[in-house]
């Protein structure tokens, strides 16, 4: 196969589900406590409205440091200077904050609260940074452009103290200060304080009123209060309206709703690969059964990586949406010669759901083939599948990972498998919960590089199935040229596949359909309505 042909998959999947944003006691809604005792999470209650003590509750406002000039902190705490190392190697090296964070942490040696203060703070700071450059401009008043870019990063991580945590505005001034005089300079630290002074004169609703004046379009309005690029809510937008999960009654608050939850901190979630590991392994140390997956285990807090089943592959942290997407496909019942035909998992980095689907493979007795264009992937799946692999041997089958170009294992492997995922590279709009940098990162014109790779690649997997067999196309994100009209665009050239109802075999724990996924055949699910993911399926059948 020739590589170098499809472009490495950017991490737009739904598969690193890290946990992150939890409080320093490991809880998800932001009720940790800081070094003093103070709680540090929302200032909001689940109405929206301010906890009592919160600025603009009414009460006194504090001052903004109550130690004198010698009693306050020369060097930033080690939470912080984590949130900060992150945030610019984001900005310099295109980094992605859920895959490098955890590593800071245990360079850093952070455990517990620390850990998780220091998630919250880069996540906060990460998502929240439209809305925070805003604020930071006027109470710089100076445009943020005009600032260094290492100063925004730490004015955003004081920002996000001031406005999106209960971190006390003493400790947040005084430790933004320190930590911009050990990372920026003095000169910067002088800077930094009195920005920080101006932006604890206002509650976070003060600041929304200030930001918006004057903004009545309501796109613009809900981009500037939820922090999300205009492209982005209008693209969501005419996702909700075209996978029929809303109205033209209920759009603005659906997409309102949508656009609030990619700012909520995700649950972590772990899959029990089968035949690897089993439900009551993940649960024993904490957390629940799956409602919406068989396989899978919600917890509230704790670091997976304390359980010995994820330490060893036999188990891993994944995206309950994105569990789904194997198990729906191995759900169809095939047809003819296609029982006793091998699997495939076209698009297999960086291994998630191969590694469920491996485990899958081998209950089933069937060989597995995991293909990935990029060697440093294909390595990952190789470590993800090593457990598979081993049961794989000892039960007679095999799983096999290979480094190709999948648009071209249609030509080169026609009518071989039974079963293909097709995970394909996306934009991954709906992973901004896990991937809080993509939202910027992104732009308008990734959608139209990437869709004929999508094309091209259905286009093989449907090439390379055999008759009777079926095709899982799979993205981690809703929208409509990367999803609904792709797998339409393909259908349309072809008479040899047709669409089965992913409502039948779209189904949760307890074996029941899921709904609100849409009016089918193709099926979509929503962080603010599954609390998953926005995972995209169709699936398909070769005559």
């Amino acid at each position: 196969m020739t590589e170098g042909r499809q472009p490495r998959r950017d991490g737009g999947r739904g598969d690193a589900n890290r946990g992150g944003g939890r409080g320093r006691d490991g809880s998800n809604r932001g009720g940790g406590r800081d070094r003093d005792g103070r709680g540090f999470g929302s200032r909001r209650d689940d109405a929206g409205r301010e906890r009592s003590g919160s600025r603009g509750s009414g009460g006194p406002r504090r001052g903004h440091s109550q130690h004198a000039p010698s009693e306050r902190s020369r060097q930033g705490d080690p939470a912080r200077l984590t949130a900060y190392e992150v945030l610019r190697a984001v900005a310099d090296e295109g980094a992605y904050a859920n895959l490098l964070l955890p590593q800071v942490l245990r360079r850093r040696h952070l455990h517990g609260r620390d850990a998780g203060f220091a998630t919250e703070l880069t996540y906060g700071a990460i998502r929240m940074q439209g809305l925070y450059d805003r604020i930071i401009a006027i109470a710089a008043a100076r445009p943020v452009a005009s600032i260094d870019a290492n100063v925004v990063d730490t004015l955003r991580l004081g920002a996000h103290q001031l406005l999106g945590m209960r971190v006390p505005e003493h400790a947040a001034a005084d430790q933004t200060v320190a930590l911009a005089r050990q990372v920026n300079g003095a000169g910067a630290a002088t800077l930094v304080n009195a920005v920080m002074r101006r932006i604890s004169e206002r509650s976070r609703e003060e600041w929304l009123e200030a930001v918006t004046d004057g903004v009545t379009d309501p796109i613009e309005r809900l981009s500037i209060e939820e922090s999300h690029p205009t492209w982005v809510l209008k693209a969501l937008r005419q996702a909700l309206l075209g996978h029929g999960t809303s109205t033209a009654t209920t759009i603005d608050a659906d997409l309102a709703a949508l656009a609030h939850a990619h700012n909520a901190p995700p649950k972590v979630t772990l899959v029990a690969r089968p035949g690897l590991a089993t439900l009551d392994e993940l649960t024993e140390r904490g957390g629940e059964p799956s409602r919406l997956s068989r396989v899978g285990v919600v917890r509230e807090s704790g670091d997976p990586s304390s359980i010995a089943a994820v330490r060893n592959g036999r188990a891993a942290v994944q995206d309950e949406g994105s569990q789904l997407i194997p198990l729906a496909l191995v759900d169809v019942p095939l047809e003819g010669a296609a029982a006793d035909a091998p699997w495939l998992d076209l698009c297999a980095g960086p291994g998630g759901k191969a590694g469920l689907l491996a485990g899958l493979a081998v209950q089933a007795g069937r060989d597995l083939v995991a293909n990935e264009v990029s060697d440093h992937r294909a390595g990952l799946v190789r470590l993800t599948l090593r457990p598979a692999v081993e049961a794989a041997t000892e039960a007679g089958t095999t799983i096999e990972v290979r480094t190709g170009d999948g648009r071209d294992v249609g030509d080169e492997e026609p009518a071989r498998y039974a079963r293909v995922l097709v995970d394909a590279p996306c934009t991954g709009l709906g992973a901004l919960r896990r991937r809080p940098e993509a939202r910027w990162r992104r732009q308008p014109h990734d959608v139209s590089d990437l869709t004929p790779l999508q094309h091209a690649l259905l286009a093989s997997a449907i090439d390379a199935t055999i008759s009777g067999g079926v095709i899982a196309y799979a993205t981690c994100g809703p929208h409509l040229a990367e999803t609904i009209f792709t797998v339409k665009d393909v259908l349309k050239k072809r008479d040899d596949v047709e669409l089965i109802d992913a409502r039948e075999y779209l189904r949760d724990a307890s074996g029941a359909p899921i709904e609100h996924v849409g009016d089918g055949p193709m099926v979509q699910l929503w962080p603010h309505l599954h609390g998953t993911d926005g995972m995209f399926l169709a699936l398909l059948r070769k005559r």
